[in-house]
């Protein structure tokens, strides 16, 4: 029984934890998205005064559809806010669209975790699609050879999520200090704006230790059929 009670434990933290940083996200974002910065600027404008103070004249800046679908593409050297950051003038349009650019001005200086990062893509990305089913056939058929398999690519999908998260907090620690030194938020508000990424960066965290509590799970059972 004690068992079956740890394994519903497990699986029920696995669903509140993200719940948990989505919720955080969304009460933050709704909250300063309510509160203009004294500047003015729109996520627009914020993301391209950075950019030029950076000397990034050539990275684009677009608007796409949706809420929080803001990101930096860097294979297009493109900034695309979601249409309510990209005209809003609240704290948090200007706290996403700096932190958008952080990432580019990370890809402009060959930021390591960065590059670190994009070279996992592509293995990460197979290995997530493909481990659960190496290793539940691996432990169904005995097969431990194949779970192992799978537990390697499940390691390196874990590896992505844990090099996000550096990756993420420069890229909010750029921001912060752009907002700051260029005068698109004054020192009073920088605590505001900051909750806002605060709250942002909580869900790379949680995906990152879901991650790995499911990669742990694995190993032991692995451990577990060994002997």
């Amino acid at each position: 029984m004690s068992g079956i009670g740890g394994y519903l434990i497990y699986i029920a933290l696995l669903l509140i934890i993200p719940i948990w940083a989505q919720m955080k996200v969304k009460s933050a974002y709704s909250k300063y998205s309510k509160i203009g910065t004294s500047s003015q600027m729109t996520g627009a404008d914020v993301a391209r005064k950075v950019l030029n103070d950076n000397g990034l004249f050539d990275v684009r800046i677009e608007e796409v559809r949706g809420q929080l679908s803001d990101h930096y593409d860097p294979r297009e050297k493109v900034v695309r806010l979601s249409s309510d950051n990209y005209h809003g003038t609240s704290m948090a349009s200007s706290a996403i669209a700096a932190h958008e650019v952080g990432h580019a001005i990370q890809d402009a200086e060959d930021y390591a975790f960065l590059r670190f990062r994009h070279a996992l893509v592509p293995v990460a990305s197979f290995g997530s699609n493909i481990s659960y089913f190496l290793i539940f056939a691996g432990f169904i058929f005995g097969m431990l050879k194949l779970a192992l398999v799978g537990i390697v690519f499940m390691s390196v999908a874990v590896l992505f999520q844990l090099v996000t998260l550096p990756v993420e907090f420069d890229a909010s620690s750029r921001a912060m200090t752009q907002l700051v030194s260029t005068g698109i938020i004054r020192n009073d508000e920088e605590r505001e704006t900051k909750k806002v990424l605060d709250a942002a960066a909580l869900t790379y965290v949680a995906a990152a230790l879901v991650a790995l509590l499911e990669l742990a799970r694995f190993v032991l059972m692995f451990l577990a059929s060994r002997d």
